[in-house]
C-alpha cells in the first residue's frame, strides 16, 4: 500500500479517537458536574470512570490502525525510538490537536454550552506543573515497560488504569497530553484549564515523557527495538512484523529439523 494511504487512514484514525477522548472527558465533565450537586469529589470520580473507560476502548479500537497515541507527548517519545518516521510525525500532531477541539466542540454541543469559550479554570504554580511531569513520565514509563511484555492487550489497561490514578494522585488531575491540554482551554467547564496555564503544562508534560523514554532506554535497552509497539503494533507496520514472524518460525523449525534429522 502506498505511504501516502497508509498515513491518511492513520491520521483519521488519530484525529477520530482523540476526538473520541475528548468528548468522554469534557462530556463526562459537564455531566458529573451537573448531577454532583456541588460534591466535586462525586464530579472528578464520575469524569475519572468515564476516562478511563474510553481510553481502554479506543486504544482497543484504534491502536492496530494507527498506534492509538492519541497524544503529541507519545508520537514524539515513538518517534525518538524510532517507532514512527519523523516524516509522519507533523500529521500525527495536527490529527490529535484537530481531534481534540472537535471532541471539545462535541461535548459542549451535546450538553447545550457554546461550542468553544475559554476556560477561567485556574491551574497554576509549581505544584500543578511537577504534577503534570509526574503524570506524563508515569504514563510513558507505564507504555515503556508494558509494551516489552509478549502480550500487547495489556498496554490498554495498564495505561488507562495508571490515568485513572493518576486523576487522584496528582494535583492537576493529569491531563499527560498536550493536545487535551490545548483542547480543554476552550472549555469553560469541569474540565478546563485557563490558555495562560497551558504553556506551563506543555512544557512539564513533554519534560516528563523524555525523562522516562530516556530512564526507560537506559533500564531497557531492547524497548528501543520494540518501539513500533506503542501503543500497540499498527498497520504501519504489520507487514514487516508478519516477515519477521516467517524469518523466526522458519529458523525454529530448521533448528527442530536439525536435531530430529
Amino acid at each position: 500500500m502506498p505511504h501516502s494511504a497508509n498515513l491518511a487512514r492513520r491520521v483519521v484514525a488519530e484525529a477520530t479517537g482523540t476526538a473520541l477522548l475528548l468528548a468522554a472527558v469534557v462530556g463526562s465533565g459537564i455531566m458529573g458536574e451537573r448531577l454532583a450537586g456541588g460534591n466535586v469529589a462525586i464530579a472528578l470520580l464520575a469524569n475519572t470512570i468515564a476516562t478511563g473507560a474510553a481510553l481502554v476502548t479506543l486504544i482497543l479500537t484504534f491502536g492496530t490502525i494507527s498506534g492509538a497515541h492519541f497524544n503529541p507527548a507519545v508520537t514524539l517519545a515513538d518517534a525518538s525510538q524510532g517507532g514512527l518516521t519523523w516524516r509522519d510525525v507533523p500529521a500525527y500532531i495536527a490529527a490529535q490537536v484537530v481531534g481534540a477541539f472537535a471532541g471539545v466542540a462535541a461535548a459542549h454541543i451535546m450538553f447545550g454550552e457554546p461550542v468553544f469559550f475559554l476556560s477561567r479554570h485556574a491551574r497554576a504554580g509549581g505544584a500543578q506543573l511537577f504534577s503534570e511531569f509526574v503524570a506524563a513520565f508515569g504514563l510513558l514509563a507505564t507504555i515503556w515497560g508494558c509494551v516489552r511484555l509478549r502480550t500487547a492487550i495489556v498496554v490498554p489497561f495498564a495505561v488507562a488504569s495508571y490515568i485513572s490514578s493518576a486523576y487522584w494522585f496528582t494535583a492537576s488531575t493529569s491531563f499527560a497530553n498536550p493536545a487535551v491540554t490545548l483542547a480543554r482551554a476552550a472549555s469553560d467547564t469541569f474540565a478546563g484549564i485557563r490558555p495562560t496555564d497551558v504553556p506551563g503544562f506543555i512544557v512539564a508534560q513533554l519534560a516528563g515523557a523524555f525523562t522516562a523514554t530516556a530512564l526507560f532506554r537506559w533500564l531497557a535497552p531492547a524497548t528501543t527495538r520494540e518501539a513500533e509497539a506503542v501503543v500497540v503494533p499498527h498497520e504501519a507496520d504489520q507487514d514487516s512484523e508478519k516477515e519477521n514472524r516467517r524469518v523466526i518460525d522458519g529458523r525454529a523449525k530448521a533448528r527442530a529439523d536439525s536435531l530430529h534429522g
